[in-house]
Formats: structure tokens, C-alpha cells, sequence
């Protein structure tokens, strides 16, 4: 809105000349870092103040940790907060004409809506489990399929208009149409190996990252500050990627592939940082206030459905080691309980307590060491990501 804004005042007169500032990005994404930190410091403790009032407290599962126990009551939903800070920082700062961060905020948004409709389940209905897991994947996976079939031909085609007719393309050929390289599975750390996936393999990869990176982050997100820095972290770092991958010259430079209009997602990415950074100011231990479901859904979907426009799913498997391991935990655990206890009439442990940040709690790691070590393991992890920038 800034960027539109700007440029209507330099068309009215000369003397606006000096808004001419606001067209660079990374001037931008600066801004929308800071505006998405002072939205979420400024308006952290009403959203607090409101939340409590509203009764609106995290209920504890019963066979939760002990030690969590007295956190029963601290207000949850404290992702609305993240997503006011992500969404207004973001409409004020990007180019309203870019395709892919209104994408990126469609899935967001609607990830954060099936959330808020878990957490509300939760809090009113008093039911520590809340929405069904069938019913949220499925409302899940509309989303995740949706954001596929869109960016299989729009990373494909260079406008909207571009788009459909690559959709016509495809229908009339009988669902068989090739796909540029750039749309095809990067392989980090070699040259130019792009592997094609076509456009059934591009939609079904593209929806088990959004589908897949949004569930882990949920499931991450069980300790004061565990989820929020590492979103912080590997978004930042995503963002970079965005800034290789839209400019012609950083991308034909790096051998990576070039996307146009993929640049603007660095303002995004800062409105994340910046928005995130403010949450964690009230959810480092002892939390203020919790993101639940409503925030982890929405900012692992974000996090996902950009990996995939700057076509870097690997390398955000590599950087998100923390949520692929916390996720491979749970399925891990959950399988070899039902497949012992089918076999041997009891169910049996891998861990001691999944998700894996509980079984280092139980092995008697502090809240506290879990979440800072965690933060460590994933800032040596997004450093080896942005190490294929280079090395290739």
C-alpha cells in the first residue's frame, strides 16, 4: 500500500520525487520487520489483558507433563497476535500486485482460521483435544491442494493471465503438460540437478510441505518460545532465498532458477521476523501467553508455501531439522505403540514421552535447556541452508 501510495504521489508532482525511496525491497522489508515488532510489543499486552478476561485459557491434557501443570490457564490463541502483526505489516509494505505474497497470506490465513477453529473448540467446548484430526486434516489439505494447483502453473507462467492459459493447456492436453525446469525438485549443494516432477508430481510434493510443514510446526510447539524462534529463524532465511531466486542477475549468478516477482516475498518473511520477535517477548519462559494451534498451523503453512515458490523444499527440510525430527517422533512413536500392542497385547515406547521435546524433559533436561538448545541445533542448521547459496 506504501509502494502504491508512493509512486501515486510521484505522478502528481515532482516534489514527491524523494518517495522514489520506498521502491527498493529491501528498504521495505526493513520497515514491515519493524512495523509487524511495534504491532505485536504495542498491542501484546491488550491482546493478553483480552484473552484473560475472555476466559480464554490453555487447558492441559491429563497425561501431560507435571511440570506443565500450572500452566493451565495461561492465555492461548496468542497466534492472532502474530498474524496481526504479519497481515497489516505486510498489506502496508509489499507490492499489492504480487501474486505470490497474496498466495503466501491466503494459506496463512486460512491455516490460522482452521486453528482458531481448534483452539475455540478447545476453550469452549473444554475439550483439551479439540477439532477432530480428520476433520482439521481435511480442512487442512483443501487448503494445501488449492496453494498446488495454483503455484504449479503459476511459478510456471510470469502473470495470472499466463496462469490460466497453462491450466487451459493442461485440461486440453488430458492432464499432460511439461513443466520448465524451474519448476522442477532442486537438489542443494549440486549444480543446476533439477529433477522434473510434472504437474501431478509438483501438486502432491507442494501439498505434503504445506500440509506436512504446518502440522510440525504445531506439534513443535510445546515449550515457552520452542516454535517461535526456529519460525523466526528458518523464515528469515527463506527470505533470502526469495531475494536470490526474484532477482535476474543474484539468480542467473547463484545457478539458481529465476522467479520473477518471488523477491517481494522478502517483505513477508521480515513482517514474520518481526511479528514473531514481538511474541516472544511475551511467550519466553514463564509464557504470557501461548501461539496455539491458530498461530503454529498458520505460520508452518507460511513457511511451507514459500520453501516451495523459491523451489527450495530440501533445503527447508534441512533447515527445519527441528520440526521434521519433532514430526518423524511423533508418527515414530504413535506406530510402534499400535504395532506392539497389536502384537503383544501392550503398547511400547520408543520415547519417553513424544513429541521428542518432552523425552529430553523426562530425561531431565529443563524447560528452559530444551528450548535454547533446540534454538542453537536450529541456527547451525539454517547456516548450512544458506550455505548452498554458494556451495554448489
Amino acid at each position: 500500500m506504501i509502494l502504491w501510495l508512493s509512486q501515486w504521489l510521484q505522478g502528481l508532482s515532482p516534489e514527491f520525487g524523494f518517495l522514489r525511496v520506498f521502491q527498493y525491497l529491501t528498504l521495505r522489508a526493513l520497515m514491515a520487520a519493524m512495523t509487524a515488532l511495534v504491532i505485536g510489543l504495542v498491542a501484546g499486552p491488550r491482546v493478553i489483558r483480552m484473552l484473560t478476561a475472555l476466559k480464554i485459557g490453555q487447558p492441559v491434557r491429563g497425561y501431560a507433563m507435571q511440570s506443565h501443570l500450572v500452566k493451565s490457564g495461561t492465555p492461548t490463541m496468542g497466534g492472532v497476535l502474530i498474524l496481526l502483526g504479519i497481515t497489516v505489516s505486510t498489506l502496508l509494505w509489499f507490492d499489492l500486485s504480487n501474486r505470490f505474497v497474496w498466495i503466501v497470506l491466503a494459506v496463512t490465513l486460512g491455516m490460522g482460521a482452521v486453528g482458531w477453529v481448534d483452539d475455540w473448540r478447545k476453550v469452549v467446548n473444554k475439550d483439551p483435544e479439540g477439532m477432530r484430526s480428520g476433520q482439521k486434516y481435511l480442512l487442512q489439505s483443501l487448503i494445501g491442494l488449492f496453494a498446488a494447483l495454483y503455484l504449479v502453473f503459476s511459478i510456471s507462467g510470469d502473470s495470472n493471465v499466463r496462469v490460466f492459459e497453462l491450466f487451459l493447456t493442461w485440461v486440453q492436453s488430458g492432464f499432460s503438460l511439461d513443466l520448465p525446469p524451474k519448476a522442477g525438485l532442486l537438489v542443494p549443494f549440486f549444480k543446476e540437478v533439477s529433477y522434473p516432477l510434472g504437474v501431478l508430481g509438483f501438486v502432491i510434493l507442494t501439498y505434503l510441505v504445506i500440509v506436512g510443514a504446518s502440522n510440525a510446526v504445531n506439534l513443535t510447539d510445546g515449550l515457552d518460545g520452542l516454535a517461535i524462534m526456529p519460525v523466526i529463524m528458518v523464515g528469515s532465511a527463506l527470505g533470502i532465498f526469495a531475494y536470490v531466486t526474484g532477482n535476474a542477475v543474484y539468480a542467473r549468478y547463484l545457478l539458481f532458477p529465476h522467479i520473477p516477482g518471488s523477491g517481494e516475498l522478502l517483505v513477508f518473511c521480515a513482517a514474520m521476523a518481526g511479528a514473531g520477535l514481538a511474541f516472544l517477548w511475551f511467550n519466553t519462559h514463564p509464557a504470557q501467553i501461548f501461539m496455539g494451534d491458530v498461530g503454529a498451523l498458520a505460520l508452518g503453512g507460511a513457511l511451507g508455501t514459500i520453501a516451495v515458490i523459491v523451489r527450495q523444499e530440501i533445503v527447508l527440510a534441512i533447515m527445519g531439522g527441528i520440526f521434521v525430527v519433532e514430526a518423524i517422533s511423533v508418527m515414530a512413536q504413535v506406530t510402534w505403540f499400535k504395532y506392539t500392542k497389536r502384537r503383544y497385547g501392550e503398547g511400547r515406547r520408543i520415547l519417553k514421552m513424544a513429541p521428542l521435546h518432552h523425552h529430553f524433559e523426562k530425561s531431565g533436561w529443563k524447560e528452559t535447556q530444551v528450548v535454547v538448545r533446540f534454538w542453537i541445533i536450529t541456527m547451525l542448521l539454517c547456516l548450512v541452508g544458506l550455505a548452498t547459496l554458494k556451495l554448489r
